[in-house]
């Protein structure tokens, strides 16, 4: 006769219980920080900000706990900041600090300025990128030099964006009554969100499966992202701190834009990681109908459009420009096809990158709806209804249902493979037009980010 003796293991402790002295020292640290804020800023905070700051020190403790990286990554964007608002702080001009000290000041004019930090950004990750690639390309592997310096350009990258956002928020503040604001209300500030999102996202995975084969193929979407970041920033000199338009005066915008930015950057995310597999797994000629059909026709409609737009000479230049981005990642992926041979032999298994792609999508997903959700009030408190089908809101709509369609397809119907990674690198073309083709084609009640 067998018997099956069960033990409680009543004496393990639970979560709180585990914790190492580091872990209860970068809680008090952040304790301190909110406290800090709240005796300095409190007098300028409404109720809401005040709420959100509150509901974030166990949201970053939290975090914190859970990826020990965040914690050196949190307390050393603090500190930073902290450095940048005190040297502002000794030059006050009639309303607030003197911006203008940020091209006097050494540290100010080289790195901690907003616009210095953010510029930063864009080098460490077209650095981080060509890195990752150097050493994908090595035969040492996963512990290849160029491999490491990648992904530590990629955190030293996101760093500076948080710190040039956490500058920005405090030199709104400092122009005049009723312009400051959180650093999410136009194309510059939400394409420095992507950017840093997509890529912590990212290095999460990255520690999370132990493979930074994956680099190479992310960081090119987030380079890309910087490259738009900058033609913006020279082309409209996007970096000018402006006033919110009535529209986008609400505390909604703290919750539902990063909420927003969670979603496009995961599916971005899932997306490059989707062209890995595909790589992989698809044949040779169905790559090159893909390579020739999804660019192809994103150029046939923006050559549509300058056809029926008329004669905007800025907008049929900014166009051009568009297609040549576009031809020269055409040229780029189509490079990656006649080298699948040697870049196959590098990526990781498909099981695994159908896993992380799966994860990303769904993470996004639940972010995304989150934001919709929270969408909808902000359009209910600022004109009047929850949905008017503005193009926005209707290509947002059209994103969900994307994602939902495919997380349903794989849960109900076991989708794998080549299947979903075509359906994945779609989705990016589908989110791409509701992040920038709206605003670049369509009018409507979000036009307030056009190009």
């Amino acid at each position: 006769m067998n018997t099956t003796t069960t033990t409680l293991d009543l004496g393990r402790p639970g979560l709180i219980g585990r914790r190492a002295p580091l872990d209860w020292l970068f809680a008090a640290l952040v304790v301190g920080g909110a406290a800090y804020a709240f005796r300095r800023y409190g007098a300028a905070m409404d109720g809401y900000e005040k709420g959100i700051l509150v509901g974030a020190i166990p949201a970053l403790i939290a975090l914190g706990w859970f990826w020990g990286p965040l914690r050196g990554l949190a307390l050393g964007v603090g500190a930073a900041s902290l450095v940048a608002i005190n040297l502002y702080a000794g030059h006050t001009d009639s309303f607030g600090a003197d911006l203008a000290v940020g091209s006097q000041v050494f540290l100010l004019k080289y790195l901690l300025s907003s616009q210095s930090a953010i510029l930063w950004m864009g080098v460490l990750f077209f650095m981080s990128t060509l890195f990752y690639w150097f050493g994908f390309f090595s035969k040492a592997g996963n512990d290849a030099a160029g491999l490491r310096i990648g992904s530590l350009l990629a955190w030293a990258a996101v760093f500076m964006a948080l710190t040039g956002t956490m500058v920005r928020w405090y030199e709104s503040h400092q122009i005049g009554p009723m312009i400051g604001h959180i650093p999410v209300s136009n194309l510059y500030e939400v394409f420095v969100l992507f950017s840093w999102l997509t890529t912590l996202f990212y290095l999460y995975y990255e520690a999370h499966y132990k493979t930074r084969a994956l680099g190479p193929f992310v960081m090119l979407v987030v380079s890309a992202a910087v490259g738009f970041l900058l033609w913006y920033t020279v082309e409209r000199e996007a970096q000018e701190i402006q006033p919110l338009v009535p529209a986008l005066q609400s505390w909604w915008m703290k919750l539902h834009v990063p909420a927003n930015f969670i979603g496009y950057g995961t599916f971005a995310l899932a997306a490059m990681v989707s062209l890995a597999c595909l790589l992989k797994t698809a044949s040779s000629r169905s790559l090159w109908i893909g390579l020739v059909a999804l660019p192809g026709g994103v150029l046939v409609l923006m050559g549509l459009y300058a056809l029926v737009g008329g004669p905007d000479e800025a907008m049929q230049a900014a166009l051009v420009k568009g297609a040549r981005m576009i031809g020269g990642t055409g040229a780029f992926f189509a490079l990656m096809i006649l080298l699948r041979g040697p870049i196959n032999t590098r990526t990781p298994s498909l099981e695994l990158m159908d896993d992380l792609m799966y994860k990303a999508i769904a993470v996004g997903f639940a972010f995304f709806t989150i934001a919709t959700v929270l969408g909808a009030f902000w359009a209910a408190e600022a004109w009047g209804g929850y949905w008017s089908w503005d193009p926005k809101e209707t290509w947002a709509l059209i994103v969900w249902l994307n994602y939902a369609a495919w997380l349903h397809m794989r849960l109900m119907k076991g989708l794998r493979g080549t299947a979903a990674a075509w359906w994945s690198l779609g989705g990016l073309i589908i989110t791409t037009f509701a992040f920038l083709g709206v605003n670049m084609f369509l009018s409507g009640l979000h036009s307030y980010g056009t190009l």
